[in-house]
This record gives structure tokens, sequence and C-alpha cells, in this order.
């Protein structure tokens, strides 16, 4: 007969729902792999008349020191109260599992510390990737790499809003009410949206890879909201596929770059294939090379997946000794060297409103070549518009605070309808030349 362990849920919505769905549909399944069974002593919610059962309840306190509960997953999210609940179970001994990204991405250090302190461990996989396992790829599978380099897509939502502008021809505006009209984006996005989202995951993950201590506040953040269906297009003609990334690069001075933003990705780059609400994430090893790791990055059950493998591993007390002894952890690790966004080197997307009459590209590239920067092609269409028409540049690698500065002297010409649009494009990676 297998060990049952006790287990408390706070939160039961639509992915604590999806732990108890396997949890009970997979019982037999986790107990032959495992050697445990599971018991769900507690599922704690919000509104109980919302839930049936006798074990459902709304007094997570009494829930968490039950001495028969053994493990804590916390799945309500949110930052305030999920926080003290979790401090309760950790300065109980109780580890914790959570899929709660902002929460750690603004308290990790402290929750972290509080575990070690207490002899126990936070799991969380869900956090990132949905149930793609990137955490535990990044801390057991890759830990004999020095990782240079982090990037991928990271927000389901953001991409799905991509993806329909992209095949659809849709304004941002269409593609997003869309979304929410599927499920795929929530009534108040702006999480999502702004990138912050993204952020909040990158912080995590460029953490574990890179074993520093990265804050939220470290890493430049521009969302999709601005994304304009004429950029779409224009990236289309020019070869790429405009895609939220979350990019963590080491440069050559060990510094760190952090940043999410819409980036221009080459076609034939296996990141611009990927589609709708799914996630890919790649790795750069001095050992491996390139790893890409895929998978749908939200939805009930591949994050109810990661949880209960996070569960499992809890449970089997693998994941406690490896917490123990790693220093990978924001707790035991140095804050990031980060490099200021300004000193960024990147090739740069442009696209401008310039009045049509002679003379105005010359000062356009006068100004970007006053600030050392050197073009790579220029695009232009004719325009139903007599007076402005759309001019997009792209460019050599330069440096982020020049090509500010040559903006702002760009958007000042009496020629040109500001703001120009700029975007920044990601090389494809040296290995896929030629495949």
């Amino acid at each position: 007969m297998a060990d049952a362990i006790g287990i408390t849920l706070l939160g039961c919505g639509i992915v604590g729902g999806g732990v108890v769905k396997i949890l009970s549909e997979q019982r037999e399944l986790l107990q032959r792999r495992s050697g445990l069974s599971f018991d769900l002593r507690h599922i704690v919610v919000r509104d109980r008349s919302k839930h049936s059962g006798r074990n459902v309840s709304t007094d997570a306190a009494a829930a968490i020191d039950d001495p028969r509960t053994q493990i804590v997953v916390e799945l309500m999210g949110g930052i305030a109260a999920a926080g003290e609940l979790i401090e309760r179970a950790l300065r109980l001994g109780k580890p914790v599992v959570t899929a709660n990204k902002s929460l750690l991405a603004a308290r990790g250090r402290e929750l972290f510390s509080l575990a070690r302190k207490h002899n126990t461990v936070i799991a969380f996989e869900a956090s990132c990737g949905g149930g793609i396992p990137i955490i535990d790829a990044i801390t057991r599978g890759l830990v004999a790499n020095r990782i240079d380099a982090l990037l991928g897509i990271v927000n389901g939502t953001c991409n799905v809003i991509l993806t329909r502008m992209t095949k659809n021809g849709w304004t941002y505006q269409q593609a997003l009410a869309e979304a929410q009209r599927s499920g795929f984006a929530e009534a108040d996005p702006t999480l999502d949206v702004s990138g912050r989202d993204a952020a909040q995951k990158l912080a995590l993950l460029a953490s574990l890879a890179f074993n520093v201590t990265v804050a939220e506040g470290d890493i430049y953040v521009e969302g999709v909201d601005k994304i304009q269906a004429a950029d779409i297009g224009f990236a289309r003609d020019l070869g790429y596929v405009i895609k939220l990334l979350a990019i963590a690069e080491r440069n050559a001075g060990d510094r760190l770059t952090l940043r999410v933003h819409p980036t221009l990705v080459h076609r034939d780059d296996v990141l611009a294939e990927v589609g709708d609400s799914f996630n890919a994430i790649s790795i750069f090893g001095h050992a491996l090379g390139h790893a890409l790791f895929y998978g749908r990055g939200a939805g009930q059950m591949p994050t109810a997946s990661a949880v209960v493998s996070d569960l499992v591993d809890v449970a089997l007390g693998s994941r406690a000794i490896a917490f123990r002894q790693q220093r990978i952890y924001p707790d035991s690790t140095p804050a990031a060297d980060v490099l200021p966004f300004e000193q960024l080197e990147s090739r740069y997307y442009l696209r401008l409103s310039a009045r049509d009459v002679p003379g105005v590209l010359a000062d356009v590239t006068a100004a970007l070549g006053r600030n050392g920067i050197s073009l790579s092609a220029v695009l232009q269409r004719e325009s139903n518009d007599s007076q402005m028409v759309p001019v997009v540049i792209t460019t050599h690698l330069a440096r982020e605070g020049a090509v500010r500065k040559a903006l702002a002297e760009i958007d000042a010409l009496p020629t040109i309808a500001p703001p120009t649009v700029c975007l920044r494009i990601i090389d494809q990676p040296k290995e896929f030349a030629g495949a």
C-alpha cells in the first residue's frame, strides 16, 4: 500500500480544477510511477457555494495548520494574500508548490530564504511556460552548461494576438477582442499585453539560468499594444515575423542584457513558426549549443501537469534535497550585473512617415550617419496620401542610445510626422543558416 501524502490546495479555479482532475483520474498512474498516493485533505476556495465536497472550505489557515497537510499547493494567484499563506506554510516547515510567478518575481528572495531557514522547499515549475518543463531543464538537465542566452515566447496571450494580426491582417484591437472572446485574453489584459507577465517570467528564468538574482525592474519592457498592422506587413516583406520575445543574454563583459519587447524574427528561425497560445524557449549552452523547449504555455491541463509534476517531486523528497544543496536560487545568488539598456547593440527596424518631397531620405540618413548608424535596407511603398509616405529602414548593428538620439533628430525634421516606429531585430542563430 502506497503512503498517502496529505495535500491542501489553495484556490480551485481553472488550474486548480485541473489539478483535482489529474489527482483523481490519474491516481493509479501516479501511484504506480511514484509509489505514493495523494490525498486532497483540503480544497480552500473563496466562495464555498460554487463548490461541493466535504473537503472544501474557506479557512485557509486551518487547512494549512492541519497536521495531516504535508504539502501546500498555492493556485489562488495575487501577491498579498497568497504571500501570507505561503509564509505560514513555510514557517511550519511544509513545502509549497506554486504557479505564482508574480509573487516569486516580487518576493522570491525573501520566500526562498524563509523556506531554507525552515528546512523546506518551494517548487514552481508551473510559473513559467505552462506545461513545458523549462525550470527542471535549467536546474537539472542543463546544469553542466554555461548558459549564454535564453530567449523565447513566454506569453500565450500576446502570441495569439500577434498570430491573428499576421495571419488575418487584423488590427491590434480586432485581434485583442477576438482573443478575449475565445478565452485567450483576460477582460483586463494589461499584465499580458504590457509585457509585464513575460518580464516576471524572464526574471525567474534568467535568475536560474545565470545564477544571479534578477528583479523585474532590471528588465526593459515594451508590450504589444502599440503594434500596427502596417508593421506586420512590412516585416513580412522583409522576411520577418513580429513576436513578443523575452531575451536574456550574456555579453562579452559577462554582463546581462534583459529585455521584453516586440521583435522581428527571421521567418526561417524556429520561433517564427510558434503560433497561437504555444510557448517556445531557446537556450544556448556552451556544451549543448541550441535547445528549443516548445509546448502549450497556458491552459488548465498543461499548467496542472506542471503542478502535479512538482507535487510528485516534492513528495519523493528529491526537490528538497536539490534545493538544500544547489546555489542557484535568488536567496543564495548575487544581484545581476545588468548592462544599461542604452548600451544594447541590436539591429533595428524603423518606419517613418515622410513628406513626399525631395531630400527627405538624405536628411534621415544624415541623422543616422551622425550617430554612427549604417543602413541595411530601405523599403518604400506608394501611398494614397499625396503628402505622406511610409519609409521603412533596417539597420546594421547599432547601439540603443545612438538610435534613440538619431530618432529624436529625425522626428524633429519638418518633413517627418512623428513618432517614428522603432522595433528591434534578432538575427537568426548561426546554426540555422543554410538548414
